[in-house]
């Protein structure tokens, strides 16, 4: 506890610790999670069975969290469909994409994002989508073999939540400061969190549609939206599992850490993912209240995998393994196995246990091999065969 008291029991865990530590993460690093909307409507915009030559379905939905100018909500997913004696109901991976929904397949009835994109998006014209972007980040996305392997997938896209610009907040923070300058400063914003939160709204409408085991929900993002899967993972227990690909610094890596990014290099750069309580810890770090392990303890008992590549030192491999060991101690109290490695893994070998970790050579990415490490993961731990 802050106030130095051993946590010893699991009541005082759920009862005490855990709502201590969810505090302190909104207060001193990524502001508040704003509540679910009081007025939240999903529209199916499109269902079709045909998807992947019949096997599968896609289906577009619209989340309106709001009136105008409430963030709207482009939601993508895409459901194996049944074969005879199996489950009617699928896992589905959601994940947050930088791009677009469009971006990770080519079929022409998926709509163009109406967001703001970054530079980094291809075949964007003046930060908007155009139809040559349509499949643009396919080979990263292997949504057939997905399917295949009995997954669904969800994704939505950052910019319709929040667009990733420190000068300009034209989503949920603009909406709720209601027109106030002073309610929505970069410095003191927490993108990240607004993040989550879209996170958040998915699985809202995810537990209504029958072709998703509402049991079996896992969060997954790269670099970025890693963090943000993480932490809407640690923030909502109704998330299964977390898989923080890449996370680094703010998400998965110790603020205290001495590799790669440092929690100075990170506010300097991207001021509007944290609040401005965390800038005050750019050149003491170690002053903080926590460090990421507590962020991991959060998830527990649920699974967990930090994925990483030896050429993204500025993520730090090695600090995300501590964090890892250090969040041990409270699966372990729950009953749960935590990480099952005393020592980082050779490249290219998964450590399966409930607190995984892989890594593998290569930079700063996210692969169809990375997928492979993810399923298989996933197949451990809710015991799936293939």
């Amino acid at each position: 506890m802050l106030d130095g008291r051993k946590v010893t029991s699991r009541a005082q865990w759920v009862g005490e610790r855990r709502p201590e530590l969810l505090a302190l993460f909104q207060h001193y690093m990524y502001g508040g999670i704003p509540p679910k909307p009081a007025h939240q409507q999903a529209k199916v915009r499109g269902e079709y069975r045909d998807f992947l030559e019949g096997k599968a379905t896609l289906k577009l939905v619209t989340l309106e969290t709001g009136g105008a100018p409430a963030p709207r909500i482009d939601l993508m997913l895409i459901t194996p469909k049944p074969l005879s004696g199996q489950p009617a109901t699928a896992p589905v991976f959601l994940a947050m994409d930088f791009c677009g929904n469009h971006a990770l397949t080519a079929d022409p009835r998926v709509p163009l994002a109406h967001s703001w994109l970054g530079g980094m998006c291809a075949s964007c014209s003046n930060n908007a989508a155009t139809e040559a972007a349509r499949g643009s980040e396919a080979t990263n996305w292997p949504i057939e073999e997905i399917v295949r392997r009995g997954y669904g997938l969800a994704t939505f896209c950052s910019g319709d939540v929040d667009s990733d610009r420190a000068e300009v907040s034209d989503g949920l923070y603009a909406w709720l400061a209601d027109g106030d300058p002073a309610r929505n400063s970069p410095t003191n914003r927490g993108t990240i969190a607004a993040w989550a939160w879209g996170f958040q709204r998915c699985v809202d409408y995810l537990l209504s549609d029958p072709a998703v085991d509402p049991h079996r929900i896992a969060a997954l993002g790269h670099s970025r939206n890693g963090k943000a899967a993480l932490l809407a993972a640690a923030f909502d227990e109704r998330i299964a599992m977390a898989f923080p690909h890449q996370a680094g610094c703010g998400g998965s890596a110790p603020s205290r850490g001495k590799t790669g990014e440092s929690v100075k290099a990170i506010n300097t750069r991207f001021p509007h993912w944290f609040n401005a309580r965390f800038k005050e810890f750019n050149d003491e770090p170690e002053l903080l209240p926590f460090d990421q392990e507590c962020l991991v303890a959060l998830c527990a008992p649920r699974p967990v995998l930090f994925s990483a590549a030896e050429g993204d030192q500025w993520a730090n491999p090695a600090g995300q393994f501590q964090v890892l060991q250090g969040a041990g101690g409270v699966y372990q109290l729950l009953g749960a196995e935590g990480l099952a490695a005393t020592e980082m893994p050779p490249l290219g070998r998964l450590v399966d246990s409930r607190l995984g970790f892989y890594i593998r050579e290569g930079k700063h990415s996210m692969t169809a091999d990375d997928w492979r490490v993810f399923m298989d993961f996933a197949d451990k731990q809710w015991r799936r065969t293939r």
